[in-house]
């Protein structure tokens, strides 16, 4: 007499993979259950025994973003030799990243949940917090271009940071809507063209 096999076990990263796929595409709210369960291949039951809900599944996609495509300013922030080179860098780089045609268009972290209902504010807090972690990181490589000199002194690491995030977070928005690459890479030569100005003592 045949035995029914235990249920094949999905693969987890791939599923986690899809998930974020689709947060990003369509932000927290919006995404619906049966949108998740059909792009991770897997039933609501499966879901909630290996992520626990839908924000658990949103977490752990976002920890997923932020170990993939989520590093770009990371990696060219500390790795270009100047301050400059590493803002200009950052934004070039994300912006091809934005604009690739293979992935949803701008930063997860920037789009998925920029307005929530009161019940979801942990998510929108979650990301609210990456984001300055962001304007942390551009300040952070301010600081150090003025320690090693490729900075003038008396530079405002603060308000540069949080300029150069802004300009990061509204090329994530112009990229959703659809404008092309090189308009986007236009305006990041154009922020950078205003770095004199913006280091310039008092």
């Amino acid at each position: 007499m045949a035995t029914r096999g235990r249920p094949r076990a999905f693969d987890r990263d791939a599923a986690l993979e899809q998930a974020m796929r689709v947060f990003w595409e369509h932000g927290y709210e919006a995404t619906t259950m049966a949108e998740l369960t059909e792009a991770m291949g897997i039933r609501p039951p499966s879901l909630y025994a290996a992520f626990g809900s839908k924000e658990g599944l949103f977490r752990e996609a976002v920890e997923l973003y932020e170990r993939t495509d989520g590093t770009i300013s990371r990696v060219a922030l500390s790795e270009a030799p100047t301050a400059r080179e590493g803002v200009h860098d950052a934004l070039r780089s994300n912006v091809i990243a934005y604009t690739d045609p293979d992935k949803p268009r701008g930063c997860m972290i920037v789009l998925a949940a920029t307005n929530c209902t009161p019940e979801n504010e942990g998510v929108r807090a979650l990301l609210a917090e990456d984001r300055r972690g962001t304007e942390h990181m551009f300040r952070e490589r301010v600081d150090r271009g003025i320690a090693e000199g490729d900075v003038p002194r008396g530079t405002d690491s603060s308000t540069l940071g949080a300029f150069y995030a802004t300009v990061l977070f509204g090329l994530s928005v112009q990229a959703k809507d659809g404008v092309p690459r090189s308009e986007l890479l236009a305006v990041v030569d154009a922020s950078v063209a205003a770095w004199d100005s913006l280091t310039s003592p008092g």
